[in-house]
C-alpha cells in the first residue's frame, strides 16, 4: 500500500499521511477472511438476501439464474485457459494491462460523436484483435484505427469474457441493490431511491470482487463516466452507456433478453448508477476503515458501526484505549469458537432488522419471541460490522427456527451464569 506525504514546503519534518485504505488493504493481505466476514455482514445488513441467494453470493453453491425456462447454472469448468490469448480468456492482470491501451485511446477521443455505439469497421477490428492477442504494442495515434474500432473491441473483449466481469455470483446482489430505496416514517418503504445506501452497499461488495475483476471495473467506469460528462459532445449518456455496457459486464453468460425477462430494465439503471457514481465506489466505507485501524491498534473489543460513528468525534486519542489485559466474561468463548460478545452483537442485529420492519403480526410475534430470551436485546440499537463465517443471511423465520436464540443463549448461561455487559468506545463498563 502506498503512502504519500503532504508537502507546501520540502520539509523533512512533514508528517506521514497514510493511504486512506492502509489498513483496509493490510486487512485483505494479512487477514482476508477477517475483513471477507467483514464486509458480508455489512452487506447482509444493507440488503435481504434469502438463505439460497446468500449461498450462491458466497459460492457454497452454483449460481443459479432465473430465465423463461427455469434456471440457468454457471459451468466454471467450461472456462478455456489459452496461453497468450487475450479474447475468451479468463481475466488476469497481463490481459487487462493489454486491453488498458485501448482504454487510454478511447480518454482522448471523448468528443466522437455515439462512441461505444456507432460500431467500428470490421476489418480493422480484425486486425486489432490480432494485435492484442498477440501481444503487440499498439501505436493507435497513428492513424491507422479509428475510435469507434477501439470502442466495438473493447466491448467485444468484455462479451467474451468466460464470466461477467461483475461475476455470476454478484448477479442477485446487484438487482437487490437496485431495489433500495427510502423509508418514510411509518417505516414503509417509498418509491424513491436510497442513493447513499446504495453507494454503500457497492463500496462493500466492489470489495468482494476478485483483484482483476475490481481493477478493470475501476478503469472501466472511469472511463464511461468521463464519456458520460462528455455527453454534449458524444450524445452518449450514462443510461445510453449502461444500454451498451450492461450485456457485456452483468448478464448472465448464454442468456438472451427473453431469459431476462423484467430484469433489463433494471440492470440497464444499475449500471447507469455506477456510471454516475464511479468516483465514489472504490472506497472502503468509513466504518471499515475504522474497524481495520482498531483491529491493528490492538482494540480487542467488537463495537458497532454506531460506535464507530460515535467515537469519531471525539478526540484522536479516544477509539485506540487498548483492551484489557485479562479477558473479561464476555470475551470467553463458547463451543465452536464463537464468543460471546459475537453472540450479543448478532442478536442485537438480528432485534434491530424485527424493529425495522412494518407493523404487522408478524412482527409482533417475533418482538414477543425476543422478550422471552435472557439477553436484553430490546434496549440495543447498535449493529455489530463483525461477522463470522458460519453467521449467515436468512430469512427472519429461518434465523429464529435455527434456534439462534435458544442453543447459543443457553450456552452463554452456563458460562456466565449472566448476560454479557456492554462496553462504551473508550473501554469503560
Amino acid at each position: 500500500c502506498s503512502v504519500f506525504i503532504t508537502q507546501e514546503v520540502a520539509d523533512a519534518s512533514q508528517p506521514v499521511i497514510f493511504n486512506p485504505d492502509f489498513f483496509v488493504e493490510r486487512l485483505k493481505h494479512e487477514h482476508p477472511q477477517v475483513l471477507t466476514d467483514l464486509v458480508l455482514s455489512n452487506i447482509t445488513r444493507l440488503v435481504d438476501l434469502p438463505g439460497e441467494e446468500f449461498s450462491q453470493f458466497t459460492g457454497d453453491s452454483d449460481p443459479k439464474i432465473p430465465t423463461a425456462g427455469g434456471f440457468l447454472r454457471s459451468f466454471n469448468f467450461l472456462k478455456r485457459k489459452e496461453k497468450g490469448v487475450v479474447f475468451g480468456a479468463p481475466l488476469t492482470e497481463e490481459g487487462i494491462a493489454r486491453i488498458y491501451q485501448l482504454i487510454e485511446y478511447l480518454r482522448k477521443h471523448l468528443h466522437v460523436e455515439g462512441l461505444f455505439r456507432v460500431p467500428g469497421h470490421s476489418l480493422r477490428q480484425a486486425a486489432l484483435r490480432e494485435m492484442l492477442n498477440a501481444g503487440a504494442e499498439l501505436d493507435l495515434e497513428a492513424g491507422d484505427f479509428h475510435p469507434n474500432d477501439a470502442a466495438t473491441v473493447l466491448k467485444a473483449y468484455l462479451g467474451e469474457l468466460p464470466e461477467p466481469l461483475l461475476t455470476h455470483r454478484h448477479y442477485h446482489v446487484h438487482l437487490k441493490i437496485g431495489e433500495l430505496t427510502l423509508f418514510d416514517e411509518n417505516g414503509d418503504k417509498t418509491s424513491i431511491l436510497d442513493k447513499d445506501r446504495q453507494i454503500e452497499a457497492f463500496q462493500l461488495l466492489f470489495m468482494l470482487l476478485p483483484a482483476a475483476n475490481r481493477s478493470l471495473l475501476k478503469l472501466l467506469l472511469d472511463l464511461l463516466h468521463h464519456t458520460a460528462r462528455n455527453q454534449h459532445l458524444n450524445k452518449m449518456s450514462a443510461i445510453n452507456l449502461a444500454t451498451m455496457f450492461a450485456p457485456h459486464i452483468i448478464w448472465p453468460k448464454n442468456v438472451t433478453a427473453s431469459d431476462l425477462q423484467g430484469n433489463i430494465e433494471k440492470l440497464n439503471k444499475g449500471v447507469a448508477f455506477l456510471i454516475r457514481h464511479s468516483q465514489q465506489l472504490f472506497k472502503a466505507p468509513a466504518y471499515i476503515k475504522e474497524y481495520t485501524r482498531l483491529y491493528f491498534a490492538g482494540s480487542k473489543s467488537l463495537q458497532s458501526k454506531d460506535d464507530l460513528t460515535l467515537c469519531s468525534g471525539t478526540t484522536s486519542g479516544a477509539m485506540s484505549a487498548a483492551a484489557p489485559a485479562s479477558p473479561s466474561p464476555s470475551q470467553q468463548k463458547l463451543k465452536g469458537g464463537v464468543s460471546l460478545d459475537y453472540t450479543e452483537s448478532a442478536l442485537r442485529e438480528l432485534y434491530q432488522q424485527v424493529n425495522n420492519m412494518p407493523a404487522s403480526a408478524k412482527k409482533k410475534k417475533l418482538i414477543r419471541q425476543f422478550e422471552k430470551q435472557p439477553l436484553h436485546v430490546a434496549s440495543a440499537d447498535s449493529r455489530t460490522p463483525f461477522s463470522r463465517k458460519h453467521w449467515r443471511s436468512r430469512s427472519l423465520g429461518g434465523i429464529i427456527k435455527r434456534k439462534v436464540l435458544g442453543g447459543q443463549v443457553q450456552a452463554e448461561k452456563e458460562n456466565n451464569g449472566q448476560s454479557p455487559s456492554n462496553r462504551s468506545c473508550d473501554g469503560r463498563d
